[in-house]
Parts: C-alpha cells; sequence; structure tokens
C-alpha cells in the first residue's frame, strides 16, 4: 500500500513538472509544443515523456484543463465573497476576476481564449471546466430576475436559430430568466472576454493608458445593459 503511494505521488510529481515546463513553453512557443521539447527541458529521453502524456494533444489538454479550472476557481471565489443582493458588486467581482487572473497568466489565457491550435480538438471533458465561470455569471442573472431586480424587456428576439442557442444556454446557466435577459447577459458576456484579450494581445496599446480604469467603465456599462441595478433594490 505505501509502494503504492508512494509511486502515485512520484507520477504526479512528474506531471506537474511535465505541465510546469509546458507552460514555460507557451511563454515562448505559444501552443507550440512538442513532447520532445519538454522531455530535453526535463533532461530526459523523449519515450519516458509518453508515460506520462501518450501524445502532444493529451499534453495540450491537461493544459487547458488547469487553466479553465483556474480561472473558474478564481471567478467562483471572487463573486462568492460578495453578499448575495448585491447584484451589481458579484458582476463586478465576478468580471475584475477574469481581468486579473488573464493579465496575470496571459500564455494561459492566449491557449484558451486566443486563436485555435492547428490540429487540435478539445474532447468533451473540458467543457464543464470551460463553463464553471459562465455559471457564476448564470447564477447573478438567475438570482437577478428572480428576485426582481433584473427586468423583463421589449428586446426584440433573435432569428429562431439563435434562439434555440440562447434557450439552451439559458437552461444551462438560468433556467428562470427570460430569452431577453439571457440574451443581453450573453453579449454582455462577449463583450467581457473580447475586452480582455484587446488589453492581453496589445490591441489597446498606444490608444488606452489606464485599461483598469477603462475596464470598470465598460462591465459599467455592460451591467446597464444586462439590466443590473447599481444598488440593491
Amino acid at each position: 500500500m505505501k509502494a503504492t503511494s508512494l509511486r502515485a505521488r512520484v507520477r504526479a510529481e512528474m506531471i506537474d513538472e511535465i505541465k510546469e515546463i509546458a507552460r514555460q513553453q507557451l511563454a515562448t512557443e505559444g501552443a507550440n509544443l512538442s513532447l520532445r521539447a519538454v522531455a530535453r527541458d526535463l533532461g530526459m529521453v523523449s519515450s519516458a515523456v509518453y508515460r506520462y502524456f501518450a501524445s502532444r494533444d493529451d499534453l495540450l489538454t491537461a493544459l487547458i484543463l488547469d487553466a479553465y479550472n483556474a480561472l473558474g476557481s478564481t471567478v467562483e471565489q471572487a463573486e462568492a465573497q460578495v453578499p448575495r443582493e448585491a447584484l451589481h458588486a458579484r458582476w463586478m467581482a465576478m468580471c475584475t476576476a477574469v481581468r486579473t487572473w488573464a493579465v496575470a497568466h496571459p500564455h494561459e489565457y492566449a491557449l484558451i481564449y486566443g486563436s485555435p491550435v492547428p490540429g487540435y480538438r478539445a474532447p468533451q471533458d473540458t467543457v464543464a471546466a470551460a463553463t464553471r465561470a459562465a455559471t457564476v455569471l448564470g447564477t447573478i442573472v438567475q438570482d437577478g430576475f428572480v428576485s426582481g431586480a433584473i427586468p423583463d424587456n421589449d428586446d426584440p428576439l433573435p432569428g429562431p436559430e439563435v434562439e434555440r442557442d440562447i434557450r439552451r444556454i439559458s437552461e444551462a446557466i438560468a433556467p428562470d430568466a427570460p430569452l431577453r435577459v439571457v440574451a443581453r447577459a450573453l453579449s454582455a458576456w462577449v463583450m467581457l472576454f473580447g475586452q480582455v484579450s484587446f488589453e492581453i494581445f496589445g490591441q489597446l496599446q498606444n490608444t488606452v493608458t489606464t485599461p483598469a480604469a477603462f475596464f470598470d467603465h465598460q462591465m459599467q456599462a455592460q451591467a446597464r445593459y444586462i439590466g443590473i441595478p447599481m444598488t440593491k433594490p
């Protein structure tokens, strides 16, 4: 039993070390990972790395899962610290957590929200991790509508194809909120990550000199668009 536990611990430590070297490669090579290069930096033969990750795609999947879970955990923890009735503060805490994590981990952010990796197809088991942050958004919208703080309105609904997508998303993250409210929240969600991506990928250089303040201003505007009140109703 002890020998088995020791082997499991050594294996887990080696997997962590491989992933750490791979993250360092993300900073210099982007998502163009090579198991041979990882093995070289570890001082191992490449066949030894294959005992832990059968392919480059397996290693990429592990890094993607780690990144999504790290972002999700950061968002969940930040939003959970805010009183439930303070919808606006919950929204801003969530948005700020996304930006803070992305600025601190730009290469991991690029891995999950940048250009797709050529030849890589993410497996289904990445979905749960990828939706952790969006689930927090859904909780805010759900709580806001059920409490009467976020109103419905007469925005025109999208066409049938888009409506089906919004309905499916709504059923997953905010089942009691009207489709119009969920549609506004999804638009704001896209704006959130678009704003972060512009900053991370250098699109605001020589244009915005105070990105944090600009980000806050934009997210305040998105809160108004969703219908989140500035103060507790």
